[in-house]
């Protein structure tokens, strides 16, 4: 980087640091008139416009960076990282090429390349990177652990634990290993040399926060195998203060803006399906997370003309481009209030939507985007792409509720670490579904879970009607499908269709009250 342009670089950086946007955005611009197409330089504005806000000046200069000349392992890896949060999969995939393959990589952008193609469900593409990280030092801890959770996403967990044995015997102080371990099963780990291990790890003096929770959500799983239900839930209970303590400590509140979307009304005049628009079928898969979105869509996979493609934030990008708006979350006022805007082009939207993900689809005419949380796009979805068919996964209020609260998610669910943050979140999810029921009659299809389960062939069928296929056995046979699962339900979906008489909550009932009383009184209970 010549001189002139450094000192501008280093004055952006600063700006950046201070959060001084508009100061940094300046700094930019005169290193880019010194000498233009400095990855570097894209990086760090791809950045500032996102913070500002500008979502297509950020997606732009992510793709400006992906254009340049490759320069050092800390800005490859950003660019790594912009170009998923762009959704930009094709792109990355044709970048790690055009930076000579994996033989090519250091290690870091190997485990970093691998963690944006696995985010993006590209499982086999991220096990390539890290079987090659793996050559280069077979010694090395986070390789070995990003290749157990990608061997989880494939269905591959005996060598998944082998991978987690090999870390914990190279640094036992690693949580994440025990959090992972504790999600494979009981019967193919080590049973209560396991909860022993991870007791131990616990009571180490000085345990950091994400240590805490990583082995708190450990231990809750291990001992609900073994039956021990009252340790189980105080372990739950204690890494679900430390996770709830390491957010925001306003959560996100949503309440605004599902008020807002409770204003979304079908417009005057229908989106006509033509050209390419009617040439693929988008199936979306909707509800609260743990509802059994996972397997529904592993049913429909198994049909010859339905491409699973698990969960897709590309219709929150295209929402994002057509409304010039980055934020966090899936959607904010911002983009409601753009979006409701009169003459507002939601044809656009769905163009932009089937554009971005027809690389992924194998030809086939029809395609699962399961994002549970596209319920909050629903209404957008319908007027974007007329031709697309919502299924909503409706599970017992309780069971989803306390199945989110022992799953340890990102930092996208802030609402799921406390009963009654829980409880009033499932509140509002349940009227705004409610709301698009009645505001768009007949393009939403709900799915009982507990029906699903019981009766798969029935409820298939009635699926396959409302979507315009043809039933085929091969659905029902989920334990034939090789894909890799890239959610929270991965290692459940692998072991079939499961129906419990006793449903997993039961045993902690007495503790659950808070929730239970919130939902009852918001009249969801009976």
């Amino acid at each position: 980087m010549p001189a002139g342009v450094h000192i501008h670089y280093r004055n952006a950086l600063e700006h950046f640091n201070a959060k001084r946007w508009p100061a940094a955005l300046v700094e930019l611009d005169s290193a880019d008139a010194l000498k233009p197409g400095i990855p570097r330089i894209s990086v760090l504005r791809s950045y500032v416009e996102s913070y500002i806000g500008n979502y297509r000046s950020a997606s732009k200069a992510a793709l400006a960076a992906a254009d340049g000349n490759p320069e050092g392992v800390e800005t490859i890896g950003d660019v790594f990282a912009r170009l998923r949060t762009f959704n930009q999969g094709a792109r990355l995939v044709g970048y790690i090429r055009q930076l000579g393959g994996a033989s090519k990589l250091s290690i870091p952008n190997l485990l970093q390349g691998a963690a944006q193609l696995s985010y993006l469900n590209l499982q086999e593409e991220a096990l390539d990177l890290l079987r090659e990280a793996d050559r280069a030092d077979p010694d090395y801890p986070p390789t070995q652990m990003a290749m157990a959770q990608v061997l989880v996403y494939l269905g591959q967990r005996e060598l998944a634990i082998e991978r987690l044995r090999r870390v914990r015997k190279l640094a036992p102080e690693i949580s994440d290993t025990y959090w992972l371990l504790s999600q494979l099963g009981g019967e193919l780990r080590s049973g209560m040399e396991d909860v022993l291990d991870a007791l131990h790890q616990y009571q180490r003096p000085g345990l950091k926060a994400q240590d805490q929770i990583h082995l708190g959500f450990a231990l809750h799983r291990m001992l609900d195998e073994e039956g021990r239900f009252d340790e189980a839930f105080q372990y739950l209970q204690d890494a679900c203060k430390v996770k709830r303590s390491t957010l925001s400590t306003v959560i996100m509140n949503q309440q605004s803006v599902l008020d807002m979307l409770h204003g979304i009304r079908p417009s005057a005049e229908a989106i006509p399906a033509s050209g390419a628009m009617a040439s693929s079928t988008p199936i979306f898969i909707i509800g609260m997370h743990r509802s059994g979105t996972t397997l529904l869509e592993q049913m429909l996979d198994g049909h010859p003309q339905v491409h699973g493609a698990g969960e897709l934030y590309d219709f929150t990008s295209a929402m994002r481009y057509q409304t010039d708006h980055h934020c966090q979350g899936v959607i904010d006022r911002t983009i409601v209030e753009r979006a409701s805007a009169e003459g507002f082009d939601f044809k656009a939207v769905g163009e932009r939507y089937l554009q971005g993900v027809a690389w992924r689809l194998d030809g086939k005419p029809y395609f699962t985007d399961k994002l549970p949380s596209n319920f909050l796009n629903a209404g957008f979805i319908c007027q974007a792409l007329p031709q697309a068919k919502l299924l909503h996964m409706v599970r017992d209020p309780v069971e989803v509720c306390f199945s989110n609260l022992r799953e340890l998610f990102s930092n996208a669910n802030p609402y799921s670490y406390d009963q009654i943050e829980l409880a009033d979140y499932y509140l509002q999810y349940h009227r705004l579904m409610a709301h698009w029921r009645e505001a768009y009659p007949g393009r939403v299809l709900d799915i009982r879970y507990d029906r699903m389960v019981r009766d798969p062939e029935t409820v298939i069928r009635e699926v396959s009607d409302f979507c315009g296929l043809e039933f085929t056995s091969e659905m029902l046979a989920i334990g034939n499908r090789k894909r890799g699962v890239s959610t929270a339900s991965a290692v459940q979906v692998r072991e079939g269709i499961q129906v419990r008489d006793v449903p997993k909550w039961k045993p902690y009932e007495a503790y659950l009250q808070p929730m239970i009383n919130r939902l009852r009184e918001g009249g969801v209970l009976d």
